[in-house]
């Protein structure tokens, strides 16, 4: 904690995590800050990840039920209908990645880029597919009523009560709806997503059964304010989904300004006393209850009214 520009994030992102990185046999992301040691219970962590707030992935293509791998589960229950096994599809054929069952003028876009010379590009609605990403004999096979399209369309909390019989689809949707995403559809385009949002879609995949995460394995986790933009009943819901990693032998570290994530803290690292030039001195640490006892502390100012 501590006001902007007091040296929080130079000292997580430029010091602390790419000399974790290098102590765990990892390639550095950024040259690492000047420092003396990093001392501790470092054989109680087997690595670190670094939750930004990066777009989930490279292309417009990429969305939240493909990052959390709900969406093979997804293709594979519609290659198992009636009409799908008449046809001979496979799961393959409900991607809009790759030929087969895409819209192949548009490549499964939905939407058709225009270059403009001297302006900006444009997209229109493809003509061929409506939109829709797909050939018409792939809509035409519907799951309880509702097509590939239609499914991608949905939101994640109605996804969830739409597969309910479906475990191995709603047990890797479920983690979107804890991290408070509720509201976003499934194929929603990742360049839509708030930079907080992209940050919940990575927390939920780490919550996922299907992560990839062993029993053994203690992560550390690091947050860059991911209160970001988040209505207080949201917030309630990521502390929760940060819970559930504690829960599961992890480890969480937060930047944050947010005083009702601080107040949850179990232990607090300030610094300051200002920004910039006359910021990066550690003020306090310790639990948010012995905070509150100090004096001439903006953080511990605010947070008495929390606790």
């Amino acid at each position: 904690t501590g006001v902007s520009g007091s040296g929080k994030s130079t000292l997580i992102k430029r010091i602390l995590f790419p000399a974790l990185q290098k102590h765990f046999g990892g390639a550095a992301s950024e040259t690492t800050g000047k420092f003396d040691r990093i001392s501790g219970a470092l054989n109680k962590l087997t690595q670190v990840e670094f939750v930004d707030q990066n777009p989930i992935g490279k292309s417009s293509r990429s969305n939240p039920v493909t990052y959390v791998k709900a969406y093979d589960a997804i293709r594979t229950l519609y290659s198992e209908q009636p009409l799908a096994k008449a046809r001979g599809f496979k799961p393959s054929h409900f991607s809009f990645n790759i030929e087969g069952g895409r819209c192949e003028v548009c490549q499964g876009e939905g939407a058709v880029k225009i270059e403009m010379q001297f302006m900006a590009d444009i997209w229109l609605t493809c003509e061929s597919c409506k939109g829709k990403k797909f050939k018409q004999d792939i809509l035409d096979v519907d799951y309880k009523g509702k097509n590939i399209y239609e499914v991608l369309d949905m939101t994640v909390a109605d996804s969830i009560g739409f597969f309910a019989e479906q475990p191995k689809v709603a047990d890797k949707l479920q983690p979107l709806d804890h991290v408070g995403l509720g509201y976003i559809r499934l194929g929603q385009s990742s360049d839509t997503l708030s930079g907080g949002e992209a940050q919940r879609v990575k927390l939920a995949s780490f919550l996922s059964k299907s992560s990839g995460i062993g029993a053994n394995d203690h992560i550390l986790f690091i947050f860059d304010e991911p209160s970001t933009g988040l209505h207080f009943h949201d917030i309630n819901k990521l502390m929760t989904a940060l819970n559930a990693l504690i829960e599961q032998g992890h480890s969480v570290l937060i930047i944050e300004h947010n005083l009702d994530i601080i107040k949850c803290a179990d232990w607090i690292i300030d610094l300051g006393p200002e920004g910039g030039d006359k910021g990066g001195e550690l003020l306090f640490e310790g639990t948010p209850e012995e905070m509150v006892k100090i004096e001439g502390n903006y953080t511990a100012e605010f947070l008495k009214a929390k606790l």
